[in-house]
Order: C-alpha cells, then structure tokens, then sequence
C-alpha cells in the first residue's frame, strides 16, 4: 500500500507576498525550484508503483484465469489494470510538467542573478538610502 499523504519535507511553497528586493526573490525562486524537485522526485516514484501495481493486477487477471473462477473477478481485475495504466500515463505527464517548471525556475533564478546581482550588491554596500521607485520620474 503505498503513502499518499503530502509532504512538505522542505519543499513547502514561498510566500507571496509584495516583497521584490533581490534576496527575496531569489529566496521565492529557490524554494519554488526544490518544491518542484522533490515534487518531481515524488511523482517518479508514484508512477513507479503505479505501473508495478498495473502489471501484477495483470499477471493476477491471469492467474485468476487460469484457476477457472468467475468471469466477472477477472473483468474487474482487468479494468483495476487498465485504470492503474492510464491514470500512471496522467501521472507521467505531471511528473514531465513538474521537471519542466523545476528547470525553467532553475534558469529564472540564475538570470536573475545575472541581470541584479551587481545591482544589489552596489545598493547594499553603499551607507546611504535608496530612493523608493518612481523617484526620479516627477
């Protein structure tokens, strides 16, 4: 039997809140790129079990067969198979939409840094205020 219970072993979501300094956002992007890894990591594993749990519901049809029981115990087994394959199909394809969302986070997060990294540092090192955005715009 397998744990469906969530999880929240680190991967808990970032706040969404309205803080945009640098050291936040990267703080956001980094726990929503573990999220999204130990998201993909549990979907794999779920569609591990998914399809064995889908192969043995088969083997047992067969089996039932075989033992010459009832018609109906072997439909039922083999629809139990055929459900387990398609919904590890759907699994499939969130675990393939989690690693993209996990990877496209992983590039945001280091273009980011690209992009303010300097800027922050420049902003944080200096004794005086910045201005609030908008400043120079009157």
């Amino acid at each position: 039997m397998s744990d469906l219970a969530p999880t929240t072993g680190g991967g808990a979501a970032a706040k969404t809140d309205g803080d945009n300094r640098y050291k936040a956002v990267q703080k956001k992007l980094k726990t929503l790129a573990t999220a999204m890894d130990l998201a993909a990591g549990e979907l794999e594993a779920l569609l591990l079990g998914m399809r064995t749990n889908a192969q043995r519901s088969e083997r047992l049809a067969v089996d039932i067969a075989n033992a010459e029981l009832d018609r109906k115990f072997i439909e039922m087994t083999n629809q139990v198979s055929v459900a387990l394959g398609g919904a590890a199909i759907e699994v499939k394809k969130l675990h393939e939409t989690a690693q993209e969302v996990s990877s496209l986070t992983h590039d945001t997060r280091r273009t980011h840094a690209r992009l303010y990294e300097g800027l922050d540092d420049l902003r944080s090192s200096r004794p005086e205020r910045t201005p609030k955005p908008g400043f120079f715009v009157r």
